[in-house]
């Protein structure tokens, strides 16, 4: 039999011992958990690199390090989102549970985890504009805390003397306001603190003029202005810290934002909301011309009932008696000059109390003066001077009579304990040649030089002979002076 195909064996050889089977099973590759883990990602994030997701915010994590952690579900699926903490401060709004949104990111894997995610670069509310959710989140925590009541809203001064305005100053907004002013309240003080109202720099610009104008002790009351524009360009009104600062100010701030139909959260922070900015220079200024208006009003009134008067009275007088006409002024004017010399002695009168008030007040002056003359206080300054100086004297006489009496004393107690005293007494004292004190007759030999001292004077001998006194137990020794 022969065998052909893979199993044929050689010729020569034995076909029970050369059959040969190929292995059908492939070599097999055995990969390390994160490797295949880390091939995934890099695949992954090839090919997903830029996406967009559609769905619904759940279990949503903000963590301490400022990254915020949630998941993207739909009906059939979920999918776990990162927003690191540099985008999250980028956002608008601020997520929550239960938000539809729409995400832009690229997918990854965690590698930690095993776990697919998508790290978000944007996010977008579905339906609604970031910025109008971003209003209406922080409108809500606002009014939950209380900053909208108005409780807290002040009434603006009826007559201030000084307003700050918060400006642009180079818009048209600050234009307006001076011409209404200057037409409606021309003694109106208008103090100008210029700052952005649009850009990312505005919302601090405002905070710190509203701080600003609280330091000063001259600004009544407070206008924040500024044209219309788009929900864009008004967003720096719409801040939490904007709305703060308008909340802690101690002076009543009027906002006047936008066009009659924009609202912003500066407005229902503010204690007054004015239309325009226009219409908050007439705000301002509404009692001042409500005021001027009346008085221009009683003017007319007063003129009026003034004709209407004289219409009366020349009436009256054509009716009366020339005599008696003469007669009433006369009495008029007799009246007149009595009530005069009343008020000349009344003048009189008060002039004297008054130069008697003063006279007194001139005089408690004087005495006050004389109390504190500079003349009278050195002359107690001397007193006390001369006083210091005696007891000085006394003190040292008393410390150089106690210094004599000492001395005094220990210089009786020196004589007493001198040995020259003993010599007075008709003692000697005898030195050997090297000045040593000779006690005893063992200490001297024949021959020996000796200093002999007396009260007035020494003189020098020669030792002859040294007789001893027998003393047993008692050497001599010698001693210097």
């Amino acid at each position: 039999m022969s065998v052909s195909g893979p199993f044929a064996s050689k010729p020569g050889s034995n076909p029970q011992l050369d059959l040969k089977f190929d292995d059908p099973r492939p070599s097999r590759r055995v990969w390390p958990v994160g490797e295949l883990v880390a091939e995934v990602r890099e695949l992954v994030e090839m090919n997903f690199a830029d996406v967009w997701v559609e769905g619904e915010i759940s279990n949503y994590r903000p963590a301490p390090s400022g990254h915020v952690y949630f998941t993207l579900k739909d009906a059939a699926a979920q999918l776990p989102i990162v927003l690191f903490r540099r985008q999250a401060m980028l956002l608008r709004f601020r997520p929550e549970d239960g938000l539809h949104v729409l995400v832009r990111g690229r997918v990854s894997v965690y590698e930690q985890r095993g776990q697919m995610q998508l790290v978000a670069e944007t996010l977008e509310p579905v339906g609604a504009g970031s910025l109008q959710l971003a209003f209406e989140q922080l409108k809500q925590r606002l009014k939950a805390e209380g900053l909208f009541e108005a409780a807290r809203k002040r009434p603006l001064p009826a007559f201030p003397r000084t307003v700050g305005i918060v400006t642009s100053p180079t818009g048209a907004v600050i234009r307006d306001f001076l011409n209404i002013v200057v037409r409606r309240h021309s003694g109106l003080n208008v103090l100008l603190y210029p700052v952005s109202v649009q850009g990312d720099s505005a919302p601090a610009e405002i905070e710190a003029a509203l701080a600003g104008l609280n330091t000063t002790s001259f600004v009544d009351l407070i206008v924040l202005a500024r044209g219309g524009g788009s929900l864009e360009d008004l967003a720096a009104f719409n801040s939490e810290r904007v709305a703060r600062a308008i909340a802690a100010s101690h002076l009543p701030v009027v906002s006047a934002i936008g066009h009659e139909t924009d609202f912003t959260i500066a407005d229902f922070v503010a204690d007054l909301r004015a239309p325009t900015p226009s219409a908050a220079a007439e705000l301002v200024t509404e009692a001042q011309h409500k005021i001027a208006d009346h008085l221009v009003t009683q003017m007319l009134r007063l003129e009026r009932a003034m004709r209407f008067q004289l219409l009366r009275a020349r009436h009256s007088w054509t009716q009366l008696p020339v005599s008696r006409v003469e007669a009433r002024v006369v009495s008029l004017f007799h009246r007149l000059e009595q009530r005069l010399d009343d008020l000349g002695f009344s003048m009189d009168v008060a002039i004297g109390a008054y130069l008697r008030r003063r006279e007194l007040r001139v005089a408690d002056l004087a005495a006050q003066v004389l109390r504190h003359d500079p003349r009278e206080r050195l002359a107690v300054a001397r007193e006390s001077l001369a006083a210091l100086r005696s007891r000085l004297d006394r003190s040292l006489e008393s410390r150089i009579h106690a210094s004599r009496t000492a001395l005094t004393a220990l210089d009786v107690r020196l004589r007493a304990l001198s040995p020259l005293a003993v010599l007075d007494r008709g003692y000697a004292l005898v030195l050997a040649a090297d000045g040593a004190l000779v006690r005893s007759a063992i200490q001297l030999n024949p021959g020996d030089r000796l200093t002999t001292r007396l009260a007035d004077g020494a003189f020098t001998s020669r030792v002859e002979t040294a007789t001893p006194n027998p003393s047993p137990g008692k050497k001599g020794k010698r001693a210097r002076l």
